[in-house]
């Protein structure tokens, strides 16, 4: 089976399996996205979900951002984790898209890589769900996922992301990268996965698993 043959089945399976391929992440705008991302570096979405209602009660606009007392958003993020580092990241984020952008989260990879604590597993989720272009968010499940599966055989986030790039139909990226998402939490966990009643199962070469 080619890699492009694994990827079409993958994909079906997924659809059928989460129809509805959305970010579990709640915000109203990018940039409350863009802050939700921050916060779930090495923190569950769950987690996130509730601490950004307080946030984004509190802090309504990109100038409210820009001035916010560092050590209120600190109080607010703590239980995120790495709290200070993500602080001083938000509040950053807002005077760059603020100064060198117009008050407009950026809509690519490029521009978006140069704010604060951004990486491109953030950039690729922020043009991806929020502007529609081709993405493929890299993270701990679509790294274990996809070489289980044979769509790679490589560990590194950069080549993985390229790697997918030429194998995953544009449109298809975003939702394919949430379904993923989906499917590790409920099938396919680093540790013990539910191989004997993984929808997957036909579609896997258990790289890593056995």
């Amino acid at each position: 089976m080619t890699k492009k043959e694994r990827v079409f089945n993958a994909i079906e399976i997924l659809k059928k399996e989460y129809p509805e391929a959305i970010c579990s992440l709640e915000y109203e705008n990018p940039f409350e996205l863009l802050v939700a991302t921050r916060l779930s570096a090495q923190c569950t979405d769950a987690r996130v979900n509730m601490v950004t209602p307080e946030l984004f009660s509190t802090y309504k606009t990109l100038d409210d951002y820009v001035n916010a007392d560092l050590a209120d958003v600190e109080r607010i993020i703590k239980s995120c984790g790495f709290y200070r580092d993500k602080a001083k990241s938000i509040i950053g984020m807002a005077k760059m898209v603020r100064d060198n952008f117009g008050g407009r989260v950026p809509d690519n990879i490029e521009d978006l890589i140069t704010l604060p604590g951004v990486g491109r597993k953030t950039a690729n989720l922020i043009v991806g769900d929020v502007y529609g272009k081709e993405s493929i968010v890299v993270d701990t499940h679509m790294i274990r996922i996809s070489n289980r599966i044979g769509l790679v055989n490589v560990k590194d986030p950069v080549k993985i992301e390229r790697e997918l790039k030429k194998v995953v139909p544009a449109e298809e990226g975003a939702a394919f990268c949430h379904r993923i998402v989906l499917f590790g939490r409920e099938h396919c966990p680093a540790r013990k996965p539910k191989c004997e009643t993984c929808p997957m199962e036909k579609n896997c070469k258990r790289v890593g698993v056995k």
